[in-house]
This record gives structure tokens, sequence and C-alpha cells, in this order.
């Protein structure tokens, strides 16, 4: 498992609850609970009518409406130039990259108006479209890049309205299937911002409400307001700040997109027991790092992103890896201090350094590795 470029994984073996271990965080509540957005089978929709297709990367998850996807997911972020700015560098393989997806039986694509900006919608519309049966395409809006690449928040009703209207013409659609608010803005309250999403479903333009970085508080001002299909947060192995947003999204049935999932633990992971665990799977950390999401609760929907048709195998075989119960117990206990001081390390540094380091050879470019496991 450990290095399938060109391989297509096997992903049609049928799964238990056991086999999975799929189970709530030794933190969060006990029992995998039933949501609105939930279905049976531990929380996660596996087909039982012959059709293997429901175990296929994680099993799936109901978004609401009818939408169910498969709960590996493709972020297409990285689907851009340097700094998210411009379109890639390889369109050519980046094209390849989407294809593949979509061929691999991944359901879910999660893109932004802020990547490029606009570049990323484009990308997906000009390789994908019309999409196929089955296939949601999610976007967000409530941000803006500056002229320095900041990413700087705009929630304001009008600003919402206008995002959203350039993504359906970006996308080629009349509506998108998931449309979340990028980042909560200071300056705006949640409920206006969320509010301009109600109106915009009310018209036909959206169809589930999602949001995105957000802390517990606005979740739950958000959805007093609305049902909301989807939270994406920034967690992983290594960095569970919002675990109390999971928690509260397991309550209520709530897909939970983890992004950045396998950023902040490359920096040690070659020892310990994310090391020891690949080892006895000969498996990537990268890959047992995802398997632990999808083994962590029953609504976490992973959407691990890369431009590169190597990396995206191994993102794709890691839905089959199986991790037994002592394993997971030793992974849950993986220490997330070290997130902190990678983010101490590699904030500072500008976006045209972290390109010299990203494009250089040998020592330079180990320094790249541990500082973004993935690129």
């Amino acid at each position: 498992m450990r290095d399938s470029a060109g391989i297509t994984p096997d992903f049609g073996t049928d799964v238990t609850c056991s086999e999975r271990a799929y189970r709530s965080a030794p933190n969060l509540n006990s029992a995998p609970r039933k949501g609105p957005n939930s279905a049976t089978h531990c929380g996660v929709n596996v087909r039982s009518d012959g059709d293997s297709s429901g175990a296929r990367l994680g099993g799936t998850i109901g978004l609401g409406e009818g939408l169910e996807v498969r709960r590996l997911g493709f972020g297409a972020m990285r689907l851009a130039g340097p700094g998210i700015i411009g379109p890639p560098a390889d369109p050519d393989e980046a094209a390849r990259v989407l294809r593949r997806v979509v061929e691999a039986g991944v359901t879910l694509i999660d893109t932004a108006d802020a990547y490029g900006p606009h570049h990323n919608e484009e990308l997906l519309a000009e390789v994908l479209a019309p999409y196929p049966e089955g296939l949601v395409v999610a976007t967000k809006g409530g941000l803006v890049r500056g002229a320095n690449g900041s990413w700087d928040p705009n929630g304001r009703p009008d600003h919402l309205r206008a995002a959203c209207e350039g993504s359906l013409r970006r996308l080629r659609v009349d509506t998108i299937d998931l449309y979340q608010l990028h980042r909560p803005d200071p300056a705006v309250p949640v409920e206006d911002s969320v509010g301009a999403l109600v109106e915009l479903r009310e018209e036909g333009k959206v169809r589930l409400i999602g949001l995105s970085n957000v802390d517990l508080d606005q979740y739950r001002r958000a959805v007093a307001l609305t049902p909301v299909a989807s939270v994406q947060n920034r967690y992983n192995i290594r960095d569970r700040d919002h675990e109390d947003v999971l928690r509260a999204c397991e309550a209520d049935g709530v897909a939970f997109l983890p992004y950045a999932p396998l950023h902040g633990f490359g920096f040690t992971s070659g020892t310990g027991a994310l090391a020891d665990v690949a080892d006895a799977h000969d498996a990537t950390p990268g890959q047992v790092a995802l398997a632990w999401l999808l083994a962590r609760s029953p609504v976490m929907a992973p959407i691990p992103g890369t431009s590169s048709m190597a990396h995206l195998e191994e993102n794709l075989a890691a839905a089959d890896l199986q991790l037994s119960a002592e394993e997971l117990e030793r992974l849950d206990a993986v220490d997330t201090r070290v997130a902190q001081l990678l983010d101490k390390v590699s904030k500072p540094l500008p976006p045209a350094a972290r390109q010299r380091l990203r494009d250089a050879a040998g020592p330079l470019r180990r320094v790249w590795e541990r500082l973004r496991f993935w690129d």
C-alpha cells in the first residue's frame, strides 16, 4: 500500500463496524448517535444490497436533501498556482488528477471562489462539466484575496450573494449542491452571513448550506437559524483544536469535513506511533493519518488534496487501511503540541520563500517536506 501510483486500489470489499473500527473518539460520547443526517450501520451508510460500492472510500454519509457522498472526498485547492494564486503550474496534470478522482469513485469535490481566485472553479468546470451523476461539487464564499495574497473575510450579505452568483457561472450550474461560508467575518454577525445563504437557498441557487472555520459558538448560532449540512474546519492527527465542534457535529448528525488532514504530522512522522503503525501495514504515515480520521468519527469526511497523481493514489488507497483498536488507541494518544510548533516555524515564511523551498532539491527539499508534508 505504501506506493500505489498507477495502481487502481481495490475498494470493493464490504466492511463491518469491527473491520473498519468505526467508533466515537474516546473523548467524544461513547456510542455513535443517529442525527438528522446519519443513517444506520454505525452512523455510516454501507449498502447491503449486494453492491459493495457503498463500502468504497470509507462508506457514505448523508448531507441532507437526499444527497449522499462517499466519506473520502477531494479538496481541489492544491490545483492552483503558488500561494493558491493563478492557474496550476501544470494544467494537464491537474486535469488528469481531477479525472482520476472521479474515475476512482470520489463523489465530493471541494473548492472555493478564493482559490485562484476563481481559477479553481473554472478548472473544475472545464475538466468535469457536465458533471457525472452523483458528483457533489461544493464551493465556498466569504474570503477575498488581497494584493499580497492575504485571505480577507467578507461576510456581508451583498458580497456573499455576488460571490455565489459568480460561482454559479464559473461552475456552470444552476444550483450549487453545497455552498459554504468560508470564514465568519468579525465585522458581520454570523446570523447575517448565514441569513444571506438561507435567502440563496430559498431562491434555488443553493441546495445545502455549510460552514467553514467556525468555533462552537458560531456553529450553534448558525444551526439555530437554519439546518447545516456540513462543517469544514482544520483537523488532523496532530491538530485537534476543533474537537468540540466535531463533537457537536456528531451529536447533530452533521458531516465534518476536516481540511488539511495531512498537515502538521510530517515534522516528526519518522518516529513514534504514526511510523510504527505505518510500518506494520507497509503504508505511508499519510495513509495512516487518513485511516485514523475515517475511524475517528462516523461523521468525518476528509477532503485531502494534492496536485500529484502519485499522492492521489496513496490517498485513495488509505480508505482500505484497516487499523486495529490497539493501533487506534496509540494514534489517539499522539501528541498534538507539534502542530503548534510547526505553525510557529512555517507561518513566518513569505510565499516566495516557501515556493523556493518547495522547488528545491536535496536538503532544502527535505525542509519543505517537514514544513508541509504534502504539497
